[in-house]
């Protein structure tokens, strides 16, 4: 139930005179393997699923599936999956029944397909619910059956967009439970669509970041967050700190101190998160600030420091005593250093 899915040079424009909504996309999903599309609205996800699954045809590039060549295959002869945002669930068919569509599609018995079902039903803790009706199910309940449907068609790659934002916290954090346990147990290759940074960083191998139709970077999570390639992915990713400074001799120079790098000389930008910077006090070794604002952040505190024209923003763990106007000292925790050009004119402020 897996396959390599590759996106070689893959672009689409839908106006012809506009931008490309995906401009020469180069994609790797390994035999698998769970990579998730991020970017912000209108960055080029779903066009991207969409094309790999046959919904829509690239005005260049091409898509493979374990190295043959997709192209004018249709999507129900391609060996993909969709799950969609909504469940999209045949409301005259029971439970089982929307299970076991594609199998009778396929032109398997009645019986054969329903015994099939069963057990993808199972599979998503749903196997005494095949009697009932579409309707009669809660919104987390029919987003299970339609995962089961998508596996019961043993696609070699699952297509997944957006598949829990519509679900509440709780809901959605028993869905990226339960997709773990089917990756573990059926090692499908999956390509999923979401805006949020935490769903993929929940559920997916490595992230591949997308904003105006490029790609931006592709790594795991834990990299994308400490090792930004640009401005851009620092922000995508939740990243709030941003502090201007010059290329000098190997190190980056700024009101909060030297930090090491291997960009070339010249302005640069130095990027930490804000949960990845320490406050000490007063008087220490460290850079020494004075505290600008305090504010709740549920049970932490978000804490605006400067330091001459340099600002950050600092998360202070629960217990910590922190006031306006306290002088402290800053430590930075693996801080990093991108290009200050990252960003096209205008949006490097």
């Amino acid at each position: 139930m897996s396959a390599h899915l590759e996106l070689r040079g893959l672009t689409r424009r839908h106006d012809p005179d506009g931008p490309a909504a995906l401009d020469s996309l180069d994609l790797d999903v390994l035999p698998g393997a769970c990579v998730a599309l991020l970017g912000p609205s209108g960055s080029g996800k779903t066009t991207a699923l969409r094309l790999a699954a046959g919904l829509d045809v690239p005005d260049a590039g091409a898509v493979l599936l374990d190295g043959r060549d997709a192209a004018g295959v249709p999507p129900e002869r391609r060996s993909t999956s969709m799950v969609f945002q909504r469940p999209l669930l045949f409301p005259h068919l029971s439970v089982l029944d929307n299970v076991a569509f594609s199998a009778r599609v396929a032109g398997r018995s009645k019986r054969g397909a329903r015994q099939d079902a069963q057990t993808y039903l199972d599979l998503v803790q749903l196997g005494g619910y095949g009697t009932r009706g579409a309707h009669e199910l809660s919104s987390g309940q029919a987003q299970r059956v339609a995962l089961a449907r998508a596996l019961a068609a043993r696609p070699a790659v699952l297509l997944m967009d957006e598949p829990f934002s519509a679900l509440d916290a709780a809901l959605r954090e028993d869905m990226h439970v339960l997709l773990g346990q089917l990756r573990a147990e059926l090692q499908p290759t999956i390509l999923l669509v979401t805006h949020d940074p935490l769903e993929a960083a929940a559920l997916a191998d490595t992230v591949a970041v997308l904003h105006a139709g490029r790609l931006q970077q592709h790594a795991p999570t834990g990299e994308l967050y400490t090792r930004p390639s640009t401005l851009r992915v620092a922000r995508l990713l939740g990243g709030r700190n941003e502090v201007a400074g010059t290329v000098t001799r190997g190190a980056h120079r700024s009101a909060f101190g030297p930090v090491p790098t291997t960009l070339p000389d010249g302005p640069a930008v130095l990027v930490v998160r804000q949960e990845a910077v320490a406050l000490a006090a007063p008087g220490g070794p460290e850079p020494q600030a004075r505290v600008q604002d305090v504010r709740p952040y549920g049970p932490r505190l978000l804490v605006t420091v400067r330091k001459d024209d340099g600002e950050l923003l600092v998360e202070v763990p629960p217990g910590r005593p922190v006031s306006v106007d306290d002088p402290v000292g800053v430590t930075l925790v693996d801080p990093w250093v991108v290009p200050l050009l990252s960003l096209p004119a205008g949006e490097a402020g």
